[in-house]
């Protein structure tokens, strides 16, 4: 099927008894409102639920869809969307308290496709990360906000500078051929973050998530990692050198996803900048340290994309409705995304789960781990790979699988324990040595050295 008839055909099938929305702009009572009273009409597919507070002692709600809400089943894959967390940037906000209304009432409406990304999916809807910023910029209003007003948290701290730089480490590892994926946090990490920033952490720690999208303002652009460029650590300037993941080829196609299923950001020529297809690497558009994109994909299994959505960071009420058709088929889209590549099982030969087994890929060098299920998830395009399970204690197994464009495929891990052998016993001799010659006979010669292995 041709790139511009597939969002076409999708949006087709979303159309069929669209829910009637309310285009408004809300407040964080009015926003709390709204996700409780989704979870009241969808009650069997819902779970709201608060990962933390701000500095301010605002909840950071999450509204979850799932047919089996507050459980991970294994083999499902875990999905999020977070918005607002830059606090005048509102319309990813809107837009997901939208979308969380529409899965709900096309669910209800026996919406086919969004009943069976609900019941194969478990969806995590964050509306705002920054509560206390949203509330300032909501002073001023759509009219009179000012470019920055309510941008930060309470304590002044942009929040899409402040998780631990990962990004530094990665590249400095890189020489020393180091791994760029599940780099440790530093000692003293939680002392250097804000409220907001430690209970995202903290969540995305706790869940894992395979596909992520974080929801912005002021360009209409899909972003993908990396956001900080390597020659940043050099420089104090912004400089914009293309820096690409492992993963670029499969980036630019989950960015191309969403920018070609929106009605016009595909088209390259938006707010006063183009980007082909409607999507860039984040550090050719400049360079950004601290980033909560870079983050996931260096800290954890899930891969995120940042999307920009409006020239306006705060557009009026009147205009939400044309910004919610716009982007309502490439917020579904892209959700479909996280069923792609390969996913499966890792076990041990009495079929015990095993959490925590590094599933790497020949040719790739980003590896992802098996959750507390032993279930893994590695988002893949299309092809033939090359797979290699291995956990401490086991021994690593090896298959060669090919990915097709839809589903992903199904590949299971089954690991032997490795056998210690341990050195053979000496036999009895009928003459006695003395132990200056047992020693001389039986020691290792480096050991007799002081070396040690």
């Amino acid at each position: 099927m041709a790139r511009w008839l597939r969002p076409l055909v999708g949006a087709l099938l979303l159309l069929e008894g669209a829910a009637a929305l309310s285009f408004l702009h809300h407040r964080y009572e009015e926003l709390v409102q709204a996700l409780f009273r989704v979870q009241s009409q969808c009650p069997y597919v819902t779970r709201i639920y608060s990962i933390g507070r701000s500095v301010e002692g605002r909840h950071l709600y999450v509204l979850e869809f799932s047919d089996s809400p507050g459980m991970h089943e294994p083999l499902e894959p875990e999905f999020k969307y977070v918005g607002n967390m830059h606090g005048n940037e509102v319309l990813g906000r809107e837009l997901l308290l939208q979308l969380s209304e529409f899965l709900c009432e096309e669910y209800r409406r026996g919406n086919e496709r969004i009943t069976r990304l609900i019941h194969d999916t478990r969806i995590h809807i964050m509306p705002s990360m920054n509560p206390d910023g949203y509330e300032v910029a909501a002073k001023q209003g759509p009219d009179s906000n000012g470019y920055l007003t309510g941008r930060n948290n309470a304590n002044g701290v942009d929040l899409n500078r402040n998780f631990p730089d990962l990004n530094t480490l990665m590249y400095y590892s890189r020489e020393i051929s180091g791994p760029n994926h599940h780099i440790p946090l530093p000692d003293n990490w939680k002392s250097q973050v804000e409220p907001e920033t430690l209970a995202v952490i903290q969540w995305i720690s706790s869940y894992n998530f395979v596909l992520s999208a974080n929801l912005h303002g002021g360009a209409v652009v899909a972003n993908y990692p990396y956001d900080k460029s390597q020659d940043q650590r050099f420089r104090s300037h912004r400089r914009t050198v293309n820096t690409p993941t492992p993963d670029d080829k499969l980036f630019q196609k989950l960015a191309k996803t969403y920018s070609y299923a929106h009605s016009w950001m595909h088209r390259g020529w938006n707010c006063g900048d183009y980007f082909a297809d409607g999507i860039t690497n984040g550090a050719s558009w400049y360079s950004l340290s601290k980033g909560m994109q870079d983050f996931n994909y260096l800290y954890t299994n899930c891969f995120e994309i940042t999307l920009e959505l409006s020239c306006n960071k705060f557009p009026p009420e009147e205009d939400l409705e044309r910004q919610w058709m716009a982007n309502r088929e490439a917020l579904v889209a892209f959700i479909e995304e996280v069923h792609q590549g390969i996913k499966g099982l890792v076990s041990d030969e009495n079929n015990n789960n095993i959490a925590g087994a590094v599933i790497s890929v020949q040719g790739i060098s980003h590896d992802v781990t098996s959750g507390d299920m032993g279930d893994y998830f590695r988002l893949l395009l299309p092809g033939t790979y090359t797979v290699t399970a291995s956990a401490e204690g086991y021994q690593p197994q090896t298959v060669t699988t090919t990915v097709g464009p839809a589903a992903p495929s199904l590949v299971h891990f089954q690991l032997k324990q490795e056998v210690v052998r341990k050195p053979p016993e000496r036999k009895a001799s009928g003459t006695r040595m003395t132990n200056k010659a047992l020693q001389k006979k039986v020691v290792p010669r480096a050991t007799r050295r002081g070396t040690q292995r």
